[in-house]
């Protein structure tokens, strides 16, 4: 059967445009998705209510968090996130981000842990935490990756995650490594980053909270390590557990240097 002028030219016409955009690799097309969402990123608006509980009285102690040492000092934000996990004095461990602010909210305003470490993703005071770290988080935005390493409890944390992301197991006989060891690999049409190094690092753990899309939601490092485990068909380690604190050890001193672009967006 003949096509019509008019729908021969039509035809050709998506013919040509299609090509240039079948040149163009998964990885662009996804960058470009990204890009086109950085204008009003909707993490900002989780980082304005991590802002407002950052400086609101809550609890029974009826205590804002201004207070609260994230490392650099009580009370000092910017420059907080791109060092840590590091090792606490006051609580003789080795913290995250998610698992420094359990111990504020606790100690300052009176907060049971449990009431965030029990809840479902994304409910109740797990939306709370969600908010705090991803204002937290900004203000560190554009700063390098800096974990210090100098405390026992801080090499050996590293160790731990590096066997930890190496550590195969579960119904898939999968580790972190299986997808995030080496360079070149992809699920479906998403790139994924080798974690052992830079820039891999820089791309993972240097943009994590972020927003996933996916969802409509903002996830911290912690949701997003516990994902993983569920990935790999392993049981959740648990909010803020020791494993999920160690392996964003790992992650963080090998993405040393890496520019923090978090909170970013992902699908």
């Amino acid at each position: 059967m003949k096509l019509k002028p008019v729908l021969a030219a039509s035809a050709i016409a998506l013919i040509a445009a299609s090509v240039p955009a079948q040149e163009k690799s998964a990885a662009d097309g996804i960058a470009e998705y990204r890009k086109m969402l950085e204008d009003g990123n909707p993490a900002e608006l989780f980082e304005a209510k991590g802002e407002d509980l950052w400086k609101r009285k809550r609890g029974p102690k009826n205590a804002s968090l201004e207070a609260c040492d994230l490392g650099k000092g009580p009370g000092v934000v910017k420059g907080a996130f791109v060092e840590l996990p590091r090792w606490f004095a006051d609580t003789s461990k080795v913290q995250d981000l998610e698992s420094r602010l359990l111990t504020c909210m606790e100690r300052l305003q009176g907060l049971d842990p449990k009431t965030v470490t029990e809840e479902r993703f994304g409910r109740g005071e797990q939306a709370n935490m969600e908010g705090l770290v991803a204002w937290i988080a900004a203000e560190s935005r554009g700063m390098k990756m800096n974990l210090p390493t100098s405390h026992p409890e801080e090499k050996r944390s590293y160790e731990l995650g590096k066997r930890a992301f190496f550590f195969r197991g579960g119904t898939h006989d999968f580790s972190c490594a299986s997808c995030h060891g080496e360079d070149g690999k992809r699920i479906r049409l998403q790139d994924l980053p080798n974690l052992t190094k830079n820039p891999g690092n820089g791309v993972g753990f240097a943009a994590w909270p972020a927003y996933r899309v996916s969802s409509g939601e903002l996830w911290g490092m912690q949701r997003r390590l516990n994902d993983c485990f569920r990935q790999q068909r392993f049981p959740y380690p648990g909010y803020a557990s020791e494993v999920t604190i160690a392996l964003a050890s790992f992650m963080g001193i090998n993405a040393k240097g890496a520019e923090s672009i978090a909170p970013s967006i992902k699908r």
